[in-house]
This record gives C-alpha cells, structure tokens and sequence, in this order.
C-alpha cells in the first residue's frame, strides 16, 4: 500500500507519521510519500519520520518529494493537509478582521474565506493530478476550510472525504470520564465542519443509553472551563458544542481578547521554528512533547482509521466524516456537505440517520451552509461581488458596512494568491 501527504513538510506530519508507526496493522503502509514545496523543511521532517520508522519496527519505505505529479504516482490515497500562504497568511487572517470587529479567524468568518479562496484552486489542481495519475486513489482532506474544500472536490467528481479531529477529540475527552476504552464511545455528533454539537454520548453504539446527561452533571464545569462557554449554556442547551461554537455564541468577548494578545499564527510560527531545530537532530526519533501544543490532536489515529477503511475495509466501520448530506439534512440540499456519522468502506462514506434537529441548531447549519454555497462560488470563479457576497450571507458579519470594509482588505491581503485580481 502506497500513501502520498501533500503538505508533508508540515511541522505536525511526525504526528501522522507516530500514528502510522503505532498503527501498521490497521493500515499496513509499504511506501509513504512526503510531498511539500519546502525543500528545507521536507528534508528535515522527512529525516524525523524515517527515524520514527525505524525506532518504532515500521518496514515501510519514506520518500520525499517537491514534485507531486511524481510522489502521487501509484498512491491508493492522498491525504491533503496543505496550507496555502503559510503562518504567514494565516497571520493575516487572524487579524484584518478584528480591524472591523469582526472575528479574526482562519477557518470561519472573513478569515475562513481567504483561506478557502486561496485554498480551493489549490487543492483542485492536486486533485487533477491524482486523477491523472491514478483515478481510484482516495483523497482523504484535512486542509481546512475541510467543508468547503471537500464541497470542491466532491462536485469535480473526486473520490474523496473530509477529515477534522473535533470529534475524535470528544470521543476520547468522554472516554477518559467514563472510563472506558474510546471505541466504546459513540457520538450523535452532527452540523457542519467546525459548527457542530455532540447531541448524545452513548456506549456501543447509537442504540446504547445516552450517557450525555451525566457527562453535564458530573462534569460539566469542566467541559465548559475547556470549551470556554458558561456552565449554564450547557445546561440549557443540553448538549456540548464544538469549541469553534464560541465564536458564535461569544462573538464579542472573542473579539475583545483577540485584540489583547499575539495571533494564533504568531504562537504557531514561533513554536514551528523550535519544532524544526528540534527535527534537525539526528538523535531525535519520536515526536517531541512541544507537537502535542501545535494543535490537531488525534489527527493520526484519525486518518489511519479513515485510510484503513476507504482502502482495505478494515478501520471502524462508523466515522464522524465530511461527505454529501443526500438527504440526511432534510432542510440543506444533497450536495452540501455535512459532519456526521457514516458508514464508511472501500465504496466511500454514506451518512447515518440524524434524529430530526431543534431550529436553534438548524437555522445556523443552514445559514451557515448558504454561506459555504457562496464562498465556493467566489473560489471557484472569483470577483468582488462574490466575495462580498459570501461575507454578507455569513452569520459572524451580516452587515453592509462590514462587508464592504472586509472584501476589500480580504483583496488587499491576498492579491498573490487570487488569480483574478
């Protein structure tokens, strides 16, 4: 079996690369192929990744590469877990917005669509390659915006499923409470990439006993403390929402503190350059303890889960994933994509049933996901008035004034990564 990572020159790849190591009976990996345009950090991260190999007992070849038409030769999946413009984007992403009021936030609100902007045509070039060089290759996305890029694969005729480690984070967070091994666990987890809430905690099963209620009682001050929403929210609401909800249901006070302190992408780019040194020692051969801050936990065991049952049928047969909602969402059309349960195997992901959604949670995934229609039509085709557009129709802006402001800034910022400008 031969795997391809695009973006593998990515401080967090020794991440993956542990859980492939750990997990090579679930997915067996002959060859993997690091691909990434970096030359310097490729060569570093890959010399990590094949002493992690060769520590943990792993017989599988590591190869690195700037070329993708060449690394994707002969994959049976390509993971995508690029980042177009870098930190330093990034950066920009995160703070722009505030200038207006607005969230500065790589993933949602004006600094989601940047990214998706310069993302979507990125990814959809990668993809043509892959399909050039072997049609039935699976590509398993974690490039973020991972519902809007998936949307983009999946309508150019992609075999392809979104991944995000949200939900695996909450499995295992559960799993710790009630003491019991995470495969137990299982999640009503629905709504859209990073806009999602866990309706029910059960144990073996979607027919198991809904375990949620206790979780509140017994440690709900704690869940809170970490998603950093009041106690009384999750009481009330009876559920526990993804952490990316508190942009939404504590706009402002974000906005306050995202203007008292350095951006995320700051933090990151610091903590990356001492990764790096790190990853040149040659006496390094396990993931150092600083990755574990670098954000993106349970990606590997994740991705390994997904992988195995795309290409062998042999991970959990029910995954949390991005895909077409076909129905499952009666208020969204088929092609949107959602983040539920589904059934997954060498044929694809087919959602699970989702119990009928109180209009608190569907009016958002709605509103949200007519936004995410937009956006796409603004990465596919371009133009201010798209872009305009899709910033208006977002939830986290919605005003004229705002929208003006921030599709100019979001122009101004990304002038060398927008081909129509």
């Amino acid at each position: 079996m031969k795997l391809a990572v695009v973006g593998g020159g990515s401080t967090y790849t020794p991440e993956l690369i542990d859980g492939f190591a750990r997990l090579r009976d679930t997915l067996p990996i002959e060859e993997l192929v690091l691909i990434d345009p970096a030359a310097d950090r490729l060569e570093l991260v890959g010399g990590l990744a094949r002493r992690i190999f060769a520590k943990q007992g792993h017989p599988g070849l590591i190869t690195t590469t700037a070329d993708v038409d060449a690394g994707v030769v002969g994959a049976d999946a390509v993971l995508l877990q690029l980042r177009v413009g870098g930190q330093a984007a990034r950066n920009q992403d995160e703070t722009w917005p505030l200038e207006c009021g607005c969230v500065g936030q790589e993933t949602t609100g004006a600094g989601g669509l940047a990214k998706a902007l310069r993302t979507v045509p990125v990814v959809l070039d990668i993809a043509e390659r892959v399909r050039r060089a072997n049609p039935d290759a699976w590509i398993i996305d974690f490039t973020n915006p991972v519902g809007i890029v998936t949307r983009a694969l999946l309508q150019a005729g992609h075999k392809a499923v979104g991944l995000c480690n949200v939900a695996i984070g909450f499995q295992r967070r559960f799993a710790k409470l009630l003491d019991v091994a995470p495969a137990e666990v299982y999640l009503d987890h629905v709504g859209l990439n990073h806009l999602s809430w866990e309706r029910g905690v059960r144990l073996g099963g979607p027919d198991g006993a809904d375990l949620l209620p206790r979780l509140l009682a017994e440690h709900g001050d704690a869940l809170a403390a970490d998603l950093r929403l009041p106690r009384e929210l999750l009481d009330r609401l009876g559920v526990v929402p993804s952490y990316y909800l508190r942009y939404f249901y504590a706009h402002d006070e974000v906005v306050r503190e995202l203007g008292t302190k350095p951006s995320r992408a700051a933090e990151v780019a610091e903590m990356e350059k001492r990764l790096l040194e790190m990853y040149g020692d040659p006496a390094l051969d396990e993931k150092p303890e600083l990755l574990s801050k670098r954000g993106g936990a349970f990606y590997s065991e994740a991705a390994v889960d997904l992988a195995a049952s795309l290409l062998r049928g042999g991970g959990s047969p029910v995954q949390v994933v991005n895909t077409y909602n076909n129905g499952t969402l009666p208020f969204l059309a088929d092609d949107a994509v959602i983040e539920v349960q589904a059934r997954v195997g060498t044929e694809g992901a087919v959602p699970l049933a989702v119990p009928e959604l109180d209009p608190l949670y569907a009016g958002l995934i709605a509103q949200v996901t007519a936004y995410e229609d937009l956006a796409l039509e603004a990465a596919l085709h371009g133009g201010r008035d798209r872009v305009f557009k899709a910033l208006l129709s977002h939830p986290l802006i919605g005003q004229f004034e705002y929208a003006e402001a921030l599709t100019d800034k979001l122009i101004a910022h990304n002038r060398e990564h927008l081909a129509w400008v």
